[in-house]
């Protein structure tokens, strides 16, 4: 897709100004941190960047999409621009120090050297401390990209050695509009834009039958719950476990919960035109009956809880027997 910064101003009009007077100026910054939520573009514009420093046929300062670097960036393959993702759950100091052997040497096509840390937030006390001896001597002819979603877990001291540029949410009408626009019917558009700012990825779980089953589950727990029966436990062995493996899909699953139970709280307050989960109306108002606010409340703080000891990566089976108890006591 032949995208240009123009394109790009729409999704974050801040960061592409400073990006773009940057490249027109001939002024990139040998450090940046794109800091800011999930899904809202930071690697596609690192990316982006990229092409548009290494495209072999830029114009003006747009890049052709269609040249051997260009190809070479979108697939991953360009000699010169090195991506690092964590190694399981972080960033370790001997990924750092293997991107500092190979900056060491000339660049293989060009001067130029680029490199994308995505998750920077993830990297051990070690790496960062190999990563700031790396900024604090840059080569004129390279760029840095940190990717984070969580900010004030970089140290200070390599937060003040780069540009920090923030991106921020796309509208959710925005999103939802272009959602519209392929064809989503505006309910599942509804549902979909809480849980991603990335109209991509919201593409990709609509289209994903594993997406439409997760939400049955979670549905049906809810109603389990609401049963004032014991069954939860048993729900969670039998239906939740085989179909959320792993960390993400769980994640996902606590979203749709955390949007069930906001929704129920939506009807209890009167203002029920802001309900997501619009084809659930009569099981929202049901049990909308059932509870006070105060344990809507709790039962949302939990979920809240549960989702912080998922990212402390607490065994997912543990954490979901432990909310189903907590949300039953409090029912």
């Amino acid at each position: 897709m032949s995208m240009t910064w123009e394109e790009l101003s729409t999704i974050q009009p801040i960061v592409v100004k400073m990006l773009t007077n940057s490249l027109k100026k001939n002024r990139v910054a040998h450090a940046y941190l794109f800091e800011g939520e999930k899904g809202t573009g930071k690697k596609k514009f690192a990316l982006f960047l990229a092409k548009s420093l290494f495209c072999q046929h830029v114009v003006d300062i747009n890049p052709c999409h269609t040249c051997s670097n260009c190809k070479r960036i979108d697939s991953g393959n360009h000699p010169d621009v090195h991506v690092i993702e964590p190694d399981g759950l972080s960033i370790k100091k001997q990924q750092i120090q293997h991107l500092q052997e190979e900056f060491s040497k000339t660049g293989v096509e060009s001067k130029q050297k680029y490199y994308i840390i995505n998750q920077a937030d993830k990297m051990t006390p070690n790496a960062s401390n190999s990563l700031l001896k790396f900024l604090e001597e840059p080569n004129e002819h390279t760029t840095a990209i940190l990717l984070t979603e969580q900010v004030n877990q970089m140290l200070d001291t390599i937060l003040s050695r780069c540009q920090t540029l923030s991106f921020k949410p796309m509208p959710k009408q925005i999103l939802i509009s272009q959602l519209i626009e392929e064809g989503i019917s505006p309910e599942a558009a509804n549902v979909v834009v809480q849980l991603t700012n990335s109209k991509e990825e919201a593409l990709r779980l609509l289209q994903d039958d594993w997406f439409a089953e997760a939400r049955k589950v979670v549905l049906q727990l809810c109603e389990v719950l609401d049963s004032k029966t014991q069954h939860g436990l048993i729900f969670i062995q039998e239906k939740w476990l085989p179909h959320f493996h792993d960390r993400e899909q769980t994640e996902r699953g606590l979203d749709l919960f955390m949007i069930f139970y906001r929704d129920i709280l939506t009807v209890l307050v009167g203002e029920e035109e802001q309900v997501i989960l619009c084809d659930q109306h009569q099981l929202l108002k049901k049990i909308a009956l059932q509870v006070s606010q105060k344990q809507l409340i709790q039962r949302m703080n939990a979920i809240l809880e549960a989702k912080k000891r998922l990212s402390a990566n607490v065994q997912s089976q543990l954490l979901m027997e432990q909310l189903v108890l907590n949300l039953q006591e409090g029912s």
